[in-house]
């Protein structure tokens, strides 16, 4: 493309995945929010909960500051507390609830623009309907809460249903349908798509994303390992591009925002986001990560 990819999307980083050591709300997250707020490659940075109230003041501080679009990651609190929104004990799906109903209250403290979910665990074909009946009723419960405070969008992300998360939604398909059923009543709601969770789908991008066109509110792009067991990125890890033994690279991402742009997602002068979603190995800087995915990116475009 012979323009400006800011023309088209605003490009974004999970701050929590790239840095994961604050991935549980702790950690160095002022020094590296900073380092994300003053690389004018980004528009966009996506947060997670941040536990000392004093440390969530200093960030929003440095947030409204930074003229950078801010929206919030809930999936952290729920996979490190293993929290179900669609649990068949009514219990831990009420804690599960009530949860993620502060994860909305922090999102709206922080200024962010959307607050994204995922489902529980699938529990199997037997029980699927039953389980996605009492998903609704907890998505429907966080919409009208966040409708009730704010303009907050409320986002589900779909994830693998058999090799890592092992989530209830799950095939984009099942997505869309689940969709449906929540903004029948709630318009705040939509879905995110990853680029690293299709191949884990075994889904390819016009299939998954062709489904979800008319539903697609956000978009994540990244890398993942699925064919070699051993490989310490196996599973969904958001490993760096290009990464031996991994599914995407340059090619994968061109073939990616070539099919946003052809369901509308991506268009000329209404740039929406798309962020990075990568991780650092464990032998591995965050920065260099980074780096990578900046360069793919400026790699791809050319070839868009």
């Amino acid at each position: 493309m012979n323009v400006s990819w800011k023309k088209y999307m605003k490009v974004g980083l999970v701050h929590f995945m790239a840095f994961p050591q604050v991935l549980k709300g702790t950690g160095p997250i002022l020094e590296t929010l900073q380092s994300v707020l003053t690389d004018n490659f980004f528009d966009v940075v996506e947060i997670t909960t941040i536990k000392d109230p004093e440390v969530r003041a200093k960030a929003k501080k440095m947030l409204s500051s930074s003229k950078i679009t801010v929206t919030y990651g809930s999936q952290p609190v729920q996979l490190v507390n293993k929290l179900n929104l669609n649990s068949f004990d009514p219990n831990e799906r009420s804690d599960a609830l009530n949860r993620c109903l502060c994860c909305v209250d922090e999102a709206i403290e922080m200024g962010a623009k959307g607050v994204a979910f995922l489902s529980g665990v699938d529990p199997g074909p037997e029980k699927r309907s039953q389980a996605t009946d009492l998903l609704v009723e907890s998505f429907n419960q966080i919409c009208a809460h966040a409708s009730s405070k704010s303009d907050l969008g409320v986002v589900l992300e779909t994830f693998d249903f058999d090799i890592d998360k092992k989530a209830l939604i799950g095939p984009n398909v099942d997505a869309v349908q689940f969709s449906e059923r929540v903004r029948k009543n709630h318009s705040n709601f939509g879905l995110m798509l990853d680029l690293s969770h299709l191949p884990l789908q075994r889904e390819t991008t016009e299939q998954a994303l062709g489904n979800v066109r008319n539903h697609l509110v956000h978009a994540h792009m990244g890398n993942c390992v699925m064919k070699d067991k051993s490989h310490p990125a196996y599973g969904d890890q958001h490993p760096r591009f290009g990464i031996e033994g991994g599914e995407n690279d340059v090619s994968e991402v061109v073939e990616y925002i070539r099919t946003l742009m052809k369901i509308g997602y991506l268009q000329e002068n209404q740039p929406r986001i798309l962020s990075f979603e990568v991780k650092p190995l464990a032998d591995e800087a965050s920065e260099i990560v980074v780096a990578n995915a900046k360069r793919t990116l400026c790699e791809a475009w050319e070839l868009v």
